[in-house]
């Protein structure tokens, strides 16, 4: 990342963020003005890297919890039972 972006990151504050985020969901600016594609891109960005950051993997955006590992081969789970169509 080169220095200029990275004091621009460096200079975001949670209300900004927030600020983008909303511009993101609802695809204009607080003044109404419509978001073009490449800002919404920057936005979204800006969003990431500043989540990454500052906030722990469960609270950035999203954020999908690890599935639960399936039952092991130790496991004492009941063998399967065929189903029987009548």
């Amino acid at each position: 990342m080169d220095t200029d972006n990275q004091n621009l990151l460096e200079s975001l504050t949670p209300e900004i963020v927030q600020n983008f985020r909303r511009a993101i969901e609802i695809g204009k600016w607080p003044n109404g003005v419509a978001l073009t594609k490449e800002q919404k891109a920057t936005c979204m960005q800006a969003v990431i890297a500043y989540e990454a950051k500052h906030l722990p993997p469960e609270q950035r955006t999203g954020y999908v919890p690890p599935k639960q590992p399936c039952a092991d081969e130790h496991s004492h789970a009941p063998s399967e039972t065929p189903l029987k169509w009548q």
